[in-house]
């Protein structure tokens, strides 16, 4: 059977000899196409924008050190603890004492997501904001941003799934030679299909009714794709191939639970107000 043959260099250019990687160029795309649809969706509120500058800049740097201390933290907490500084410099030292650059090994979206709402408290707190409808409002694209970092991973040839025989698998040649699934892309299909109901739910309630039904929607969603998925996903690190659910699947149970707390009770309270 003929699979698809996946062999990109992950290097899509390089400027003076640093190189730009096509992960890098997807996730700026994704974050400035996710800006521009929250400016609109300031305007529609009469929300200023400058509170929309705030938002963005904690929300980068929420997501980006949750993710980061997420990932170092729950998967590979010996390495990080004898190598803090690569915690948060896009470095590896090998065992020469060279420095070589690397990148960010290691995003867990889970913390990324801790880290967001942390932020988003933050926000709130600095602009009067109500902290939930802040929440609702970077939860309509939040998926569509995440689906954009998956696609990167494609680019990567990394969170590739288990071996399949499928017409659709996906020969991951940097890595081996085995037809595989691409979890990267049903990730990112999840994602987007979120969003797209994340839209529809918008036009439909706004911002200021059924607070936390964006925000729960998107977890619910985002968290139950990434539940199921796991299953054809090979795991991050040694030690989940003694657990019948990996780390990502025990994480995303808690966030499943409280999006179908927020849809029921936005939609509840809507209802209720007969609105």
């Amino acid at each position: 059977m003929k699979y698809i043959e996946w062999n990109i260099d992950p290097v899509a250019l390089r400027v003076g000899g640093f190189p730009i990687m096509y992960y890098s160029l997807l996730l700026i795309a994704g974050t400035v196409l996710s800006v521009w649809i929250l400016k609109r969706v300031y305007k529609e509120n009469g929300m200023p924008w400058e509170h929309l500058q705030v938002l963005v800049m904690l929300s980068i740097t929420g997501l980006f050190l949750g993710a980061r201390l997420g990932h170092c933290l729950l998967y590979e907490y010996e390495y990080y603890f004898a190598h803090p500084l690569e915690i948060l410099l896009p470095i590896r030292v090998k065992t020469d004492g060279t420095v070589v650059f690397s990148g960010y090994q290691g995003m867990a979206s889970h913390g990324g997501l801790v880290g967001w709402m942390i932020a988003m408290v933050v926000y709130s707190r600095l602009t009067g904001e109500k902290v939930l409808r802040t929440l609702d409002t970077i939860a309509l694209v939040l998926p569509l941003a995440a689906g954009f970092i998956r696609l990167g991973n494609l680019a990567n040839s990394e969170i590739i799934g288990v071996e399949t025989d499928l017409p659709w698998a996906f020969i991951f040649e940097r890595v081996d030679l085995v037809p595989r699934h691409p979890a990267q892309i049903y990730e990112a299909l999840a994602y987007f299909f979120t969003f797209g109901v994340n839209l529809l739910l918008y036009r439909r309630l706004g911002l200021n009714r059924g607070r936390g039904v964006l925000l729960g929607n998107t977890l619910v969603l985002v968290f139950a794709a990434r539940f199921l998925i796991e299953f054809v996903k090979e795991r991050q690190v040694p030690f989940e191939d003694q657990m019948h659910l990996d780390v990502g699947q025990v994480l995303s149970i808690p966030f499943i639970l409280l999006g179908v707390f927020l849809l029921v009770r936005g939609l509840t309270g809507w209802k209720n107000r007969g609105q």
